[in-house]
């Protein structure tokens, strides 16, 4: 079996070959293989044959002699017969947004020098992405080859396996028929919807280069000076003759470095905060309302980086996040969507542990989707505010998406967390991610936060 986009691999013994190694347990494999129009067969052959010789019919006895060992024929061909089949899959994408489709391609090659008989083939995929396809092939030509395919789709996120690629083998007269599995598999990674988010005016960080930039001095002074070597073309202002002495040749000082902007994007995966499930419930558009944001950051040039409540990132992940704008932005992406493709409700109750991790440093844009705030993790949510230039907090009422009826609670912690500082909104059931990223814009302006910003 081949994986998604590599080559095809030999059956083998145990997953393509159909055969059998003899003996009393292959006699047993070849029986447990007659399928109903066989078992048919047989008991009247066996019937005939006890009839015919309590009547004295021969005529009978032949007729009955003929039924059961038909079936006993083509069972003991069939699983002498060696068939060496190999096969592939390959998905087109492996990695799909939920709700939208994927085709699985599947190939066939008889790398025997025995066409095959007719063929059966069934792929094994999870009852979430629809029905388990089976096709049927006709004879295959020595090293010949057949493809297929077949669609996928589910509307929940999750990394589903697909196989292993069963091939059944079936006689002529469709008396036997016996399974091969291959061995490997493939999985089908269903990642949030994304949607394209449109620029707009939030606090925090400009762009990720730009007016808003940050920037840091290689030297800061003339006793703490990083030079490098003088390349054709640098201006002879720059040169460091200090260091040229030093060294014996021009040695220059480096200009100034841009400081990316950075941009943390929490996601709130309390139990506890969400109520429902399902692909219309609070919490899958909390996750598909963070990876809008996340790739929205990273094609506009930010060091983006994933936070969950309970303090972890997305592995491999640097200490500014993953950088935008750069070869490695696809990358990034699609480690942080199959990290959401796979996150779950967490275990804890408290946003401390992401506390902890945002005070350790200065952020630049800081993006929230909360759940369901009590009167205590409302004021962590508020003092997160402090060690970030710009704030913006997704605020998502459980009652309003289960109910339809706003808390009287919420109310009251968006109005603590618009008092910290945030830009904060409530999202409304059924709302788009697209409308609130404007409504957040809408709310900077009419309020404006104490960090200056320009275009995200």
């Amino acid at each position: 079996m081949a994986a998604p986009g590599g080559g095809v691999a030999d059956g083998g013994d145990a997953t393509g070959d159909a055969g059998g190694q003899g003996g009393g347990s292959g006699l047993r494999t070849a029986l447990a293989g007659l399928t109903t129009r066989g078992r048919s067969f047989l008991a009247a052959g066996v019937a005939a044959t006890v009839c015919a010789y309590v009547l004295g019919q021969s005529d009978l006895l032949r007729v009955g002699l003929l039924l059961a060992v038909l079936p006993l024929v083509c069972a003991g061909v069939l699983y002498r017969t060696r068939y060496r089949v190999a096969g592939s899959r390959r998905l087109s994408p492996a990695r799909v947004p939920a709700a939208s489709e994927a085709r699985v391609h599947l190939r066939m090659d008889n790398v025997s020098r025995l066409p095959t008989g007719l063929l059966m083939l069934q792929d094994r995929v999870p009852y979430v992405l629809g029905p388990r396809p089976r096709f049927v092939l006709d004879r295959v030509e020595a090293g010949g080859r057949r493809e297929v395919s077949y669609r996928v789709r589910s509307d929940l996120r999750g990394r589903y396996p697909l196989g292993p690629l069963q091939l059944r083998l079936t006689d002529p007269f469709g008396m036997c028929e016996l399974t091969r599995s291959f061995a490997t598999y493939d999985t089908l990674t269903v990642i949030p919807r994304v949607e394209p988010l449109p620029p707009v005016r939030l606090a925090g960080e400009a762009q990720g280069y730009g007016d808003g930039r940050q920037r840091s001095l290689a030297l800061a002074g003339e006793d703490d000076v990083i030079p490098r070597g003088y390349r054709y073309g640098d201006d002879l202002r720059r040169v460091h003759w200090r260091s040229t002495a030093r060294y014996g040749e021009l040695m220059v000082r480096r200009e100034e470095q841009p400081q990316r902007a950075r941009c943390t994007v929490l996601l709130d995966t309390r139990g506890a905060a969400f109520q429902g499930a399902g692909p219309d419930s609070a919490f899958e558009w909390a996750v598909s309302g963070a990876a809008s944001v996340l790739v929205h950051m990273l094609e506009r040039g930010f060091s983006v980086r994933l936070l969950t409540d309970s303090g972890t990132a997305v592995p491999g992940e640097g200490a500014d996040g993953f950088a935008g704008a750069s070869q490695e932005a696809a990358d990034a992406a699609g480690l942080m969507m199959d990290t959401l493709a796979v996150v779950d409700h967490a275990d804890t109750d408290t946003l401390s542990a992401a506390y902890d991790v945002l005070r350790g440093g200065t952020e630049g844009l800081l993006v929230a989707f909360f759940g369901d705030l009590d009167e205590e993790q409302a004021a962590v949510a508020a003092r997160m505010r402090r060690r970030s230039r710009g704030a913006v907090a997704f605020l998502l009422d459980s009652a309003a998406w289960t109910r339809g009826a706003v808390a009287p609670e919420c109310a009251e912690r968006l109005r603590l967390l618009q008092e910290a500082g945030w830009t904060a909104v409530a999202v409304p059931s059924g709302a788009s991610v697209v409308d609130m990223w404007r409504q957040a814009d809408r709310e900077r302006t009419a309020s404006p936060a104490p960090s200056t910003g320009g275009r995200s």
